[in-house]
């Protein structure tokens, strides 16, 4: 039987080609979805531009016939905006039920007419209400990663002794006996009768083979790697072979820390780059405070407190003196900058060092946006804590952040590490365990 998917507003705006992705099946959207992306067109964000295009797509669908009474999709399924499929419980023009009631209504009397409904959000409460309601629910899936087996960027393995004395002797190491790996993947190589005995692998793979780091003794502006998984950031951070970089994990582990290091050392010290720039989203965690006051510069200072912080720290360690007239003459002259993500749509960004900080909170449409800005020579680090997400819509396992590691996992130009223990303090080791 032939299903019907009724679609939730934020479904559009998560992927604006999501009515493609049902098959040969009938995708319906309610009249009250159409109304709020029509409300939603006018926000500045990302959500008011995926409000515009999804509005787009959908109007490019009439020359195929009327969208109250179907139009044929490529996929071989049906497309419908329906308006109020019961003629009587609930006109559309209604003031007096919510959006979401009335999208709820929709799908309700669908299904009392003897069609197989599917109703489709990413709203939880939303879903909570359509099941109880009798409705068949699902959340949108089609990007969603299995975080459990997330791809770590690392793994141990237990070898002879002979095997990792061999290593320290030729500095390589032919990869075929222990496994099949991905491009830039780490092994810990661990002796089976002594753990203290070990060695940190890098997997080269036009010669299929383990080689060593080539970063050990490299100490970006003084920050020295305190863990495994740092010592393997840094190795990423620092290759210029390697375009995109993931840096996944719990707070504190020294993500943008360690990425802002190796930012400056490139662009500072080697020149190997000609900017800095360094952006997070724009969401808020709890209630928003609102309209900040001041030029958009005086706006991001708000928004980026964690990026100065780090900023500042290192400032302070290589500069004591002077943080203040250097760090603001390396922002006057260009070689830093600090930006919100929505202004770097339309951009080209050649031969630049772009981290992108808490990128949890973005979408995989967003990452797709953000990622392909890059230009010739230019090295993108996203750094989040999938644990840590501030969008309404997102999760730990449909987030922009870990549908990245998951899609260029084995790509030669990407390297990913996963941090699992905090180095901030402590206090923030046990919040991070704890709470």
């Amino acid at each position: 039987m032939i299903k019907n998917f009724v679609l939730d507003t934020n479904v559009l705006i998560h992927d604006i080609d999501c009515i493609h992705n049902f098959a040969d099946n009938k995708v319906t959207v309610p009249i009250a979805v159409i109304e709020e992306l029509d409300k939603l067109k006018r926000s500045p964000d990302e959500r008011g531009r995926n409000a515009r295009m999804i509005a787009h797509k959908i109007d490019e669908l009439r020359v195929n016939g009327k969208l109250n009474e179907g139009v044929p999709l490529k996929e071989g399924g049906v497309f419908k905006v329906e308006i109020d499929p019961s003629g009587e419980k609930m006109s559309y023009k209604s003031k007096n039920f919510s959006p979401d009631t009335r999208i709820l209504h929709t799908a309700i009397a669908l299904q009392e007419k003897g069609e197989n409904i599917v109703f489709i959000t990413k709203d939880i409460n939303l879903r909570i209400r359509a099941e109880a309601v009798g409705l068949t629910v699902q959340n949108y899936e089609k990007e969603k990663v299995d975080v459990e087996t997330l791809y770590s960027g690392y793994r141990t393995i237990k070898v002879k002794k002979e095997v990792i004395d061999k290593f320290f002797k030729d500095k390589k190491i032919k990869a075929d006996k222990l496994g099949k790996f991905s491009p830039n993947e780490f092994v810990i190589l661990k002796d089976d009768q002594n753990d203290s005995h070990s060695a940190l692998l890098k997997y080269e793979q036009k010669s299929d083979s383990f080689v060593s780091l080539s970063h050990q003794k490299t100490v970006p502006w003084g920050i020295k790697p305190l863990n495994k998984e740092q010592r393997f950031a840094l190795e990423l951070l620092l290759s210029e072979e390697i375009k995109l970089v993931t840096l996944v994990g719990v707070a504190g582990s020294g993500k943008t820390l360690l990425s802002i290091a190796c930012g400056l050392q490139k662009t500072i010290d080697e020149q190997s780059y000609r900017r800095l720039l360094i952006c997070r989203p724009i969401i808020p965690m709890g209630k928003d405070l609102g309209f900040l006051p001041g030029t958009k510069e005086e706006k991001l200072q708000e928004w980026m407190g964690a990026i100065n912080d780090n900023l500042d720290f290192l400032f302070e360690r290589n500069n004591p003196s002077g943080v203040k007239k250097s760090s603001q003459y390396l922002f006057d002259t260009g070689k830093i900058e600090i930006e919100a993500l929505t202004y770097l749509r339309g951009r080209t960004l050649p031969q630049q060092y772009i981290i992108i900080d808490d990128a949890q909170n973005l979408t995989p449409l967003e990452m797709k946006t953000i990622v392909s800005r890059a230009g010739k020579d230019t090295k993108v680090i996203l750094t989040g804590d999938p644990y840590q997400i501030d969008n309404p819509y997102l999760d730990i396992a449909s987030n922009g952040l870990t549908y990245v590691v998951e899609r260029f996992k084995g790509q030669e130009l990407f390297g990913n590490v996963t941090f699992v223990k905090s180095e901030r303090s402590e206090l923030a080791a046990l919040a991070a365990a704890l709470l």
